[in-house]
């Protein structure tokens, strides 16, 4: 049986918050699925939106953990992250849905399953996150994270849609899921320069 996270699950360093929330279940007004697919973002981190200090828009990345983290990226959708230990926070890209279905495919106007939350800004639109949900407690009333109800394996890649410190293997998946935003990329092996004459 899943019970909510505590506040002292996401007080602690953001990629080991990042790995252990694959599998946990989010549920937003009764309408929620599998998180699938996570990428974890600190302070040190020149892709972080903390990189620089706080701002007005990033306020909530420096509040109490266990808080949600909102933000437009590029003007179009929603991101929503939770946050960890002060200036950093796990980015909720994909969950495999599992309740309130009707809604989210009314708000994203499709049916197809694999495509409702397979991506942050997918995500939003289907449990209908917006700023309002900027700096929310996880646990409030209608917004909650809950334990795993079955184990997965989870495996690690690099971000993505960023240009600054591209090869951190900070994006976490469940393995084989068919949810998530995009398929783990397979490791590239580096030819060694020949030292033969």
């Amino acid at each position: 049986m899943s019970t909510a996270l505590a506040p002292g699950f996401f007080a602690r360093p953001v990629v080991q918050v990042a790995a252990e929330l694959v599998g946990c279940v989010i549920d937003v007004d009764g309408v929620g699925g599998i998180i699938v697919e996570t990428e974890a973002y600190d302070r040190t981190d020149p892709a972080s939106h903390s990189f620089r200090g706080q701002t007005r828009r990033n306020a909530s990345m420096f509040g109490p953990p266990a808080h949600a983290y909102v933000y437009r990226s590029y003007g179009l959708h929603w991101c929503l992250n939770v946050v960890c230990e002060p200036g950093s926070a796990v980015l909720i890209r994909a969950i495999e849905p599992r309740s309130g279905i009707d809604a989210m495919e009314r708000r994203r106007g499709l049916s197809s399953p694999r495509l409702l939350c397979a991506g942050p800004g997918r995500l939003t639109q289907a449990l209908g996150i917006t700023d309002a949900h900027d700096g929310r407690a996880v646990g409030s009333a209608g917004f909650s994270i809950l334990t795993a109800t079955e184990p997965l394996a989870v495996i690690a890649d690099r971000r993505i849609g960023i240009t600054q410190a591209v090869d951190q293997p900070w994006r976490f998946l469940a393995a084989g899921s068919r949810f998530v935003s995009r398929p783990a990329r397979p490791v590239i092996e580096v030819p060694t320069q020949s030292t033969a004459p």
